[in-house]
């Protein structure tokens, strides 16, 4: 969430300024130049705890130690092989396995 907060901090930033830059007559190129660097500039000055939530969460989510996101439609489908599996225990799943022959 704190990515997102912060992504969207930057795009409100960035949106007005290319307008900005448009109206004064730089062209589409340099106006996303412009209005880029001067997003960047003003986010780094202002918004160093925004951006240090959002790295955190980056590093939390690319570290390993995260848990799974996870869909509805992938939720609903392990509830259901789980309740399969509690109705019929004589049968054995064993999908983390490797074959033999492998």
């Amino acid at each position: 969430m704190a990515f997102l907060k912060y992504s969207l901090i930057r795009l409100a930033l960035f949106v007005p300024l290319f307008v900005l830059c448009l109206f004064l007559g730089t062209g589409p190129i340099l106006a996303v130049v412009f209005a880029g660097l001067i997003a960047f500039a003003i986010s780094y000055l202002f918004f160093q705890k925004q951006r240090d939530a959002a790295t955190a969460a980056m590093r939390e989510r690319f570290s390993g130690r995260a848990k799974p996101l996870r869909s509805a439609g992938e939720v609903d489908d392990a509830d259901a092989e789980d309740r399969l599996v509690d109705e019929h225990p004589e049968v054995r799943v064993e999908n983390d396995r490797r074959p033999k022959d492998a």
